[in-house]
């Protein structure tokens, strides 16, 4: 692993006086959980490689708030909102990437209303983009006749309508994507969105996020592809419930994709 990745603060490109072409927003999973910095430093290589200006407001980051107002504390969500809103017009902020769809969701169609109007994407958007306009190029048979199979994540798909940017980059692996029998919009949410994942499941008589990895383990896959960190840790804990740790690798898309350019 490279250590020396280097990332800058918005703080740093403002006493430069210069604006980067956009902000990352790192999120609360990608900046402290151990599993998902791994997806964060995948994105990071992916924009290096791709000479992508970014920034991120390290110190200067807090919580979006997501989690408050799904769990019904809206007050508090305000107060997050608010001064992360007052932190990114501070710095003119106008393009944000987020490797998290609890955050692309809450930035991209909760703040405006409380004052924050930015461009914002997924991170399979963004790479994405960077392929088709001629940026990035994904060379490389790591993933070649794999089986992937890629669980929605509740907030990219239902919540925004986007289905075909992972895939769109799954199949720039080499990989064979193969389909859930519930994907898309039908996809069955992997037990961790509006703030379960933080709180024992209630009686019943199996774990939701058990039952999607059996949707998964249905298509017999090597690798399940997540575009979420919360879906990659629910899916993760999944697969070891199942014993198959061994032989199932839950990897972000992000991961996959730096993964197959070795970087």
């Amino acid at each position: 692993m490279n250590m020396a990745l280097e990332v800058k603060s918005m703080a740093e490109f403002f006493a430069e006086g210069k604006q980067p072409e956009i902000l990352f927003w790192v999120g609360s999973a990608g900046s402290y959980d151990d599993r998902a910095k791994k997806i964060s430093k995948a994105f990071v290589k992916i924009l290096h490689k791709a000479n992508v200006d970014f920034a991120v407001l390290g110190t200067e980051e807090s919580n979006t708030g997501d989690v408050a107002k799904r769990a019904g504390n809206e007050f508090l969500f305000q107060m997050q909102a608010v001064m992360n809103i007052e932190v990114l017009n501070g710095y003119e902020v106008k393009k944000i990437v987020t490797c998290d769809p609890h955050s692309y969701n809450c930035i991209k169609n909760e703040y405006p209303q409380l004052g924050g109007t930015y461009e914002v994407y997924h991170h399979t958007q963004f790479i994405s983009q960077l392929i088709s306009s001629g940026r990035l190029k994904v060379e490389g048979d790591t993933y070649k006749g794999k089986r992937i199979t890629f669980h929605d994540p509740c907030y990219l798909g239902r919540a925004n309508s986007e289905y075909d940017a992972p895939r769109t980059l799954l199949q720039q692996t080499k990989a064979n994507l193969v389909e859930m029998k519930r994907h898309k919009s039908t996809a069955l949410c992997c037990g961790a969105g509006g703030a379960q994942m933080f709180k024992e499941p209630e009686k019943g008589d199996k774990d939701i996020n058990v039952l999607r990895t059996e949707d998964a383990l249905e298509t017999n896959p090597n690798i399940i592809a997540t575009g979420c960190p919360y879906c990659n840790t629910m899916m993760t804990d999944g697969v070891k419930s199942k014993e198959k740790e061994n032989q199932i690798e839950v990897l972000d898309v992000a991961e996959l994709i730096a993964q197959s350019m070795n970087l």
